[in-house]
């Protein structure tokens, strides 16, 4: 929706992301003057976010018309890591990335070039769209270990409901908190999520809460840092990095034993309530204490307090999903949400589906099916990397496994990866684990080409063809990931910079003609959008779009399972195989998993699993906490965002710091056993004695780019610390990205 305000016109769209990164689906107001954006803000009517904005939506401006930023192709003339370059037309950028992956597919197969995208941007549509008309099944997020994040929380619903569910903030209602059927919940627990930061994990977010907070809402914080959520909740839980499965099952043990359960909702709509009470009943919550340093106390008052409010609800952050056997952690807190009563109902959590059923980016097997079809996703999982060795893998999120694509690019079987295709993914700076072999890996492949809005010590080192992206302000696209429909259209043009749809659009073109009968990206939108009833066009009028209740497609809460509103048969119950929440979890049990929960320390280092070690290294290094105006790699280059967030820090208990001699702006070195890193000290009372936490995606654009510098990230990247081959047997989680031991000395 376009709006004329004297000479300058102001643009309405529910845009993906703010410059461009994270993957919010904020809803913005672009207003342009002579061609050119002066200023993005919030939009008040928008439902998600109702005019709030964050401060990269606010220095948008500066993001999108930066110096550094790329402008146009360009291709390498010297080798990898001199940072020579030749400016290409688009013609000639096409034609050598069609050469060179026809060559790769003639000579090895499709299936050896990786596909491989970031979090930033509306990329999983396109890198997805790409790589299928391409005949790659290896779309990716190259370099972290077991997908952890966001993944084993999706897989985890998945195989417990037949659907991902997130905290209810009446953010799937158009009237919001005024909708008569919502409840405020009376207890919330934020579970390794820092709500006021970063990226919004698609569906809440911190305002949301402290919306929640206004109206009655308590808060219960599990954290080993004392958050800004922390020091305003009713009670908080420290508990040692990796151990949130104790937690998790000792809650369970109390629950069940205490009968804080919801008996009519596990006798209508659960099975294997028996099994999962009888099974937990050995995870006391002094068991518990011993192995997460948490006070037997205060695991049974949390279990408690959330048993007993009713509604209450539990946002699930990233770290929970870096637990050994994460996926399973998380499976537990479904269980608990379940048994309680707190799945679907107001203010509990709530299923989450996108609205009237659209997709653009295939989150599971059934999405990358309504895309592209059973028989190619059968075809193209018989080659998928780790299909044939994990099965959520293979039957759930149609992703390449992490660690098994490391494997296979260093031995190359069972089949040589030649190429890598790199779409907003800075994956040496950002979620690499051990960076030296990834690179060591991926320097001398056939062909690399990135996509992306400034050059990255990724593109700098391994790049051959490097294309300028476009943000959200000069694409057409939309945001189809849960709650509204929103579409984000072209408004301006920045140079040359293309949108990650028209680069993969136009190159999938030349590739395979017949999976692109579209004659544009916006007839290829609109026929996406087929559910909704809506033209790209009348949804560029519109904004955006909530599915009225009752709707077929079931993306309104609530209590769908009691109206049929889940199951594609229409019948009462879930999207599972006994049509009821599995408790007892039959997907796991035929695949030779364990169908119940289950703990087992199997971190690569820790005081319980290498306790000599952790006399040499007395400390646990955190990593991966959320700055509130850079998102992971991106934004170091904006001049607004960056005097925010200067440097690249440790933050450390002034205990630990005075030990060491280390005072408030030491440079110190992080050492672990497969190397060490160099930060600036922060001493600060939120961080654990016996823990550090450290910023990761670290890299400094205004120093030199090309090897062996590297805009600083052999300095700087704590991944290099963080080994891989850690995933969850299931294939999903158990990345060690808050849990190696570590020792701290002044540089």
């Amino acid at each position: 929706m376009d709006q004329k305000v004297s000479d300058v016109k102001v643009h309405k769209m529910g845009a993906w992301s703010p410059g461009p990164g994270c993957h919010g689906g904020c809803g913005v107001e672009v207003s342009v003057k002579d061609g050119k954006v002066v200023n993005v803000e919030g939009m008040d009517d928008h439902p998600w976010y109702q005019g709030r904005a964050c401060a990269r939506v606010l220095a948008m401006t500066q993001y999108m018309y930066h110096p550094d930023r790329l402008k146009w192709p360009q291709k390498r003339v010297g080798n990898r890591g001199e940072d020579k370059w030749q400016r290409i037309s688009w013609d000639e950028a096409f034609d050598i990335c069609e050469k060179r992956m026809k060559e790769i597919a003639e000579k090895s197969g499709p299936e050896s070039i990786i596909f491989t995208q970031g979090t930033g941007r509306d990329v999983g549509g396109m890198i997805s769209f790409l790589a299928y008309a391409y005949g790659s099944p290896n779309w990716t997020m190259l370099g972290l270990s077991g997908h952890s994040c966001f993944t084993p929380q999706l897989a985890a619903g998945y195989v417990m409901q037949g659907d991902f569910s997130f905290p209810d903030a009446a953010q799937f209602l158009p009237d919001r908190y005024d909708d008569p059927e919502w409840k405020a919940p009376e207890i919330a627990i934020s579970w390794g999520s820092t709500l006021n930061r970063g990226c919004v994990d698609h569906y809440w977010s911190g305002h949301w809460f402290q919306d929640l907070m206004k109206r009655g809402t308590k808060l219960i914080v599990i954290d080993p840092r004392c958050t800004w959520e922390a020091t305003r909740a009713v009670l908080w839980l420290q508990p040692r990095p990796g151990t949130d499965g104790a937690l998790a099952l000792a809650f369970l043990n109390v629950v069940t034993s205490e009968g804080l359960v919801d008996k009519a909702f596990i006798d209508k709509w659960c099975s294997g309530y028996d099994q999962l009470a009888e099974r937990v009943k050995e995870f006391t919550p002094e068991w518990a204490e011993k192995i997460s340093w948490v006070p037997k106390e205060k695991i049974i008052q949390c279990a408690r307090m959330y048993a007993k409010a009713k509604p209450a609800s539990i946002e699930i952050g990233r770290p929970v999903e870096g637990n050994p056997e994460g996926n399973q952690v998380i499976m537990n807190i479904h269980r608990l949400i379940a048994i309680t009563g707190n799945l679907d109902i107001p203010g509990g959590n709530v299923i989450c589906r996108p609205a009237y059923q659209v997709t653009t980016y295939p989150y599971s097997t059934e999405e990358v099916i309504q895309l592209y079809g059973a028989d190619l996703h059968r075809k193209l999982s018989e080659k998928r990397i780790g299909a044939d060795k994990y099965p959520l893998v293979k039957q759930f999120r149609a992703w390449a496994q992490e660690d098994c694509i490391i494997d296979q690019m260093e031995t190359g079987k069972p089949y040589p990866i030649k190429g890598l295709w790199i779409q907003a993914n800075n994956f040496l700076a950002n979620q690499a684990q051990d960076t030296r072999r990834h690179y060591e890996a991926s320097k001398n492949l056939d062909f690399v080409c990135v996509v992306d809005t400034f050059m990255t010590p990724t593109a700098q080192l391994l790049a051959d063809i490097v294309l300028p992206a476009a943000s959200f302000p000069e694409k057409d696209s939309i945001y189809c990931i849960g709650g509204p429909l929103n579409v984000i259209h072209k408004v301006v043009e920045v140079e040359e910079c293309k949108s990650d749809w028209e680069i993969n659009f136009t190159l999938a073109k030349r590739l395979n003609p017949k999976a692109v009968p579209w004659g544009s990206v916006r007839e290829m939108l609109t026929d996406r959008m087929q559910p909704s009833g809506y033209t790209f066009e009348q949804m560029v009028d519109k904004v955006w779009d909530l599915a009225p209740k009752g709707h077929k497609c079931g993306s309104r809460p609530y209590r769908r399972f009691e109206k049929g509103e889940l199951r594609k048969d229409g019948k009462e119950g879930f999207r599972t195989p006994t049509g009821k929440v599995e408790l007892f979890n039959t997907s796991y049990e035929g695949w030779g998993l364990d169908p119940l929960p289950y703990y087992k320390e199997i971190t690569p280092q820790g005081p319980i699993t290498t306790p000599e070690l952790y006399k040499e290294y007395p400390l646990i290094m955190m990593t991966g906490r959320r700055s509130p105006v850079l998102f992971h790699s991106e934004h170091r280059q904006i001049p607004w965002l960056r005097e925010c967030d200067p440097d690249p820090v440790v933050e450390l208990n002034p205990e630990t710091a005075k030990e060491k001699g280390i005072s408030n702006g030491d440079l110190v070195w992080i050492e672990g056993t497969m190397g060490r890193f160099r930060r600036k000290a922060k001493v600060t009372p939120i961080v654990h004695p016996k823990m550090i936490m450290v910023p990761h995606a670290w890299w400094l654009p205004e120093t030199e780019g090309k090897s062996p510098n590297s805009y600083g990230i052999w300095d700087l990247n704590c991944n290099q610390t963080i080994p891989m081959g850690h995933q969850d047997s299931a294939g999903f989680g158990g990345g060690p990205i808050s849990g190696m031991l570590c020792k701290v000395y002044k540089a």
